[in-house]
């Protein structure tokens, strides 16, 4: 096992034994965040073209900024996303998945297994990263989000004259169906329906939370996967309402 182990009496930052390649996952990662990061931030303060609203097509909302909400007296550089992306936003920051991810790939803390730490002394996450403990708050907040965007799927299915599909409607349907996947694989939920209990014989509905803890844990066993596909789903439904809304392309209706 020499190829998985530190250095024996190494203290150099990345020293390692490993001959794969360690340091791609990480490189990857934060390649991957870096650009939906740089994305959403210009797409937030673009405060443009973030809706398709007109009397000949259906409703669709970019999943940035929703709900919308507009306040007529707030600053003009206060995009209606801003009110918004703090709670799913704050819920993948302290998901256990990304916790993973950012703290390796950002903070090289620790860079990946049995590669030497940047730091020697192990705090936890004390002081400003206290704020990881509230991620089943936010949890209640991103359930609540899915029901949002649900309605937003029903709105743009609704055109005119009627009932309709289009590769709009589609988009927005794969988003909430994979931010649906992440949010019910969420390591909390699984411990909220069944995780903490001991006796599930003991309990009132106990065959019931023991379904749906099973439930969220073949989910689970998924969650890197759909924290993944979920996030770019948002950038590129995002992306396409953009282009629908600034006249860039048509959204074709199926039928």
């Amino acid at each position: 096992m020499s190829d998985i182990t530190i250095s024996s009496g190494s203290t150099r930052f990345g020293d390692t034994d490993r001959r794969d390649l360690w340091w791609l996952p990480p490189l990857s990662i934060f390649l991957g965040l870096s650009t939906f990061i740089v994305y959403a931030t210009f797409r937030v303060f673009y405060n443009a073209d973030y809706v398709v609203d007109n009397e000949t097509s259906a409703y669709l909302l970019s999943p940035l900024y929703s709900p919308l909400i507009i306040i007529p007296w707030l600053p003009a550089w206060i995009s209606p996303a801003m009110l918004v992306l703090w709670a799913p936003g704050g819920f993948r920051l302290t998901c256990y998945y990304y916790r993973k991810a950012y703290y390796r790939s950002f903070a090289l803390d620790p860079a990946a297994c049995a590669v030497s730490e940047r730091k020697k002394n192990y705090a936890g996450e004390t002081r400003l990263l206290l704020i990881q403990n509230i991620h089943r708050y936010f949890l209640y907040l991103a359930l609540v989000f899915i029901v949002i965007l649900s309605i937003d799927f029903i709105h743009s299915v609704m055109w005119p004259e009627g009932f309709g599909m289009s590769v709009g409607s589609l988009v927005i349907l794969g988003t909430v169906v994979l931010l649906g996947l992440y949010t019910f694989s969420c390591h909390s939920l699984r411990h909220l329906v069944g995780g903490k209990i001991d006796c599930y014989s003991c309990v009132a509905f106990g065959k019931a939370r023991h379904s749906a803890w099973k439930g969220v844990t073949r989910l689970n066993k998924s969650h890197m996967y759909w924290a993944w596909t979920s996030l770019f789903m948002v950038a590129f439904a995002d992306l396409y309402i953009w282009l629908v809304s600034s006249g860039t392309i048509i959204d074709f209706r199926i039928f």
